[in-house]
């Protein structure tokens, strides 16, 4: 959905249309390398693996406050690879980690809560911008 909504935003290569055209559950290699392929066309520098997992953080927390994501969502969607370097970057992430499926049902609205104050906090102190929709696509 990512490169279709930059198909949407203007952006157009042949990676890009053939990766918005790929079923939902790919095999992640033939993805990745129709991304990279696509950041290549469209002349946009593969951002290194730290500025990569700041931007995925930061992408999860608006998708929160945007109301696009669920804090389930946000919990499924954490890579090892996320990186966190600000304070409202780690207690994002320390806050979606905590998530567990077995968690009880009387914890998980304190947890949301928490996950939500903490995705206002990072969205209103980044300085990576706002990624909505489509990360990595559009340049700052």
């Amino acid at each position: 959905m990512l490169a279709a909504h930059a198909l949407v935003d203007g952006r157009d290569s042949p990676a890009l249309r053939e990766l918005a055209g790929l079923p939902r559950r790919s095999d992640e290699t033939e993805i990745r390398e129709l991304y990279v392929q696509a950041l290549h066309e469209l002349g946009i520098p593969l951002p290194d693996e730290e500025t990569a997992g700041r931007r995925q953080l930061v992408n999860l927390a608006f998708g929160l406050v945007n109301g696009e994501l669920g804090p389930k969502d946000v919990a499924d969607r954490l890579s090892i690879a996320v990186a966190a370097l600000t304070p409202e970057e780690t207690e994002f992430l320390s806050v979606a980690a905590e998530y567990s499926k077995w968690m009880e049902p009387d914890e998980l609205p304190g947890w949301d809560n928490d996950l939500r104050t903490a995705a206002h906090a990072l969205t209103v102190s980044t300085d990576l911008g706002s990624v909505s929709g489509v990360m990595g696509w559009r340049r700052d």
